[in-house]
This record gives C-alpha cells, sequence and structure tokens, in this order.
C-alpha cells in the first residue's frame, strides 16, 4: 500500500503540474500511466484519475485568477453548463459499457478513443488549422458537453481536445484557451463524482488511497498555475506538443498489451 501509494503521489504531482500548464489537466498522463502500472481495475483508475484532475482545477483556477488572469465568467457558465451534462451523458455510458462489455474491452475503448482525440489535438496544434470565430451562447454549450462526455467517458478530465477544441471553435490563444479548459475540467469532474456518488457510491474504491492523491493533486495544480504564468505562448505550446507525444507512445503501448 504505502509502495502505491508513494508511486500514485508521484506520478500525480508531475501529470498535474504539466496538466495544468498545458490546459490538458493532468488526467490523460495519469490514467495511462497508472493503467501501465496495472495495480488497480480500470473502473478504480478512472475513479482515481477523476479526483486528482478535480482538486487540481480548483487549485489551479484559484492561482490564475490571484495572478491576475481575467476569465469570462459567461463563458465559463455556458461552457460549463454543457460540460455538467456531457459529464452525466459520460459517466452513465462508462458504466453502461461496464457492465455489458467488461473492464478489458471498456479499457480497450477507452485507449482508442484516446488516441484519436491526441493525434487531432497534435495535428490541430502543428499544422494551425484555420479557426472559427463562433459566438453564439449554444456553441459554448455545445463545446461543453463534447469536451465533458469525452473526459467522463474517458477518465482523463479533460485531455489536450479541451485545448483545441476551445482554439479551433472560439479562436482562443492558448494560454487562455488552458485557463478556459482547466474551468471545463472542473465542472466535468463535479458532475463525474456526483453522478458516482447518486448511482454506484464510493464503497467499491479503496477510499486511503486518496490520502495520496489529494495532497499530489493539490500540489501539481499549485505548480502548474505558478508554471503557467512564468512561460510564453510558444513554451506552453511545446509543452502541449511534446506531452501529447509521450502519451500518445504509453497509450499505444497499453494498447498492443492487452492483446499479449
Amino acid at each position: 500500500m504505502l509502495v502505491k501509494g508513494i508511486l500514485y503521489f508521484l506520478v500525480i504531482i508531475v501529470a498535474n503540474t504539466v496538466g495544468a500548464v498545458s490546459g490538458m489537466g493532468g488526467g490523460v498522463i495519469i490514467k495511462p500511466v497508472l493503467d501501465l502500472f496495472a495495480m488497480d481495475s480500470v473502473v478504480a483508475i478512472s475513479f482515481y484519475s477523476t479526483v486528482a484532475v478535480f482538486v487540481m482545477s480548483i487549485v489551479s483556477t484559484f492561482r490564475q485568477v490571484k495572478n491576475g488572469m481575467s476569465i469570462r465568467l459567461k463563458l465559463v457558465g455556458y461552457i460549463s453548463l454543457g460540460s455538467i451534462l456531457g459529464g452525466v451523458l459520460g459517466n452513465t455510458l462508462f458504466e453502461e459499457l461496464l457492465r455489458l462489455s467488461g473492464s478489458q474491452s471498456v479499457q480497450l475503448f477507452q485507449i482508442i478513443l484516446t488516441i484519436i482525440t491526441l493525434i487531432f489535438a497534435f495535428l490541430y496544434s502543428r499544422f494551425e488549422w484555420k479557426n472559427f470565430h463562433c459566438r453564439h451562447f449554444s456553441w459554448y454549450i455545445l463545446c461543453g458537453l463534447i469536451l465533458g462526455f469525452l473526459a467522463s467517458l474517458l477518465g482523463i478530465g479533460g485531455g489536450p481536445i479541451n485545448v483545441s477544441l476551445l482554439m479551433l471553435m472560439f479562436a482562443m490563444p492558448i494560454k487562455d484557451a488552458t485557463v478556459y479548459s482547466i474551468c471545463t475540467i472542473f465542472f466535468s469532474q463535479l458532475s463525474k463524482l456526483l453522478t458516482i456518488a447518486m448511482s454506484t457510491g464510493f464503497e467499491r474504491y479503496d477510499l486511503t488511497i486518496l490520502l495520496y492523491i489529494i495532497p499530489a493533486a493539490i500540489l501539481g495544480g499549485l505548480l502548474g498555475a505558478k508554471a503557467s504564468h512564468l512561460f510564453s505562448s510558444g513554451k506552453v505550446t511545446l509543452i502541449f506538443q511534446v506531452i501529447i507525444l509521450v502519451v500518445l507512445i504509453i497509450n499505444i503501448f497499453n494498447g498492443i498489451r492487452l492483446f499479449l
């Protein structure tokens, strides 16, 4: 238990620090790395990743605002509304797939869908596709719905698709997109945790591991918010792309391992 706790602690600090800087949220790193160690079931790993990213999003958003980052509350409200709905739908589908197919099939499905979103995010950031300038509130809700759904279903909190889709749809600079991505992650993961509380409950999880996960998530959020304030947009983009490639390799390895 101690070894696992320390290992999870270290993984989450690094993942949440990088996730807060890049706007990915940390879960896109936490989920495949913990899958790689295979110390818990796919259900438990998704839950631990959700808790870690949820805590990080609170800390990181608070620090960003304190550092002087201006946040458009109306925009956050619309995206978050969609994110909450998407989070509930994503977790509902996750539980249904688990019931019908079993954990190994669900894990493979998560890996494949994560790889698709990673490739999309990398190509978008690398080749600077043309941005749209959507402004109607319905687009913000739709964006939040998509992001919340994927975040909850994949157990990754948000991932690179958050930043890429926000930039693509609303022509946001990458540093703004990272902040709104973290805000979206907060609401999608909140809705997932509430859905779990009202449906299956938390009895099937080893909650003692949260004694390692929550402090690590807080530290990662603080370090990430501080680092984000120091880095230029170009550096954030570079970090974003490097992490995508690293996580892509880990997911491909995990996918191959399921067939061996």
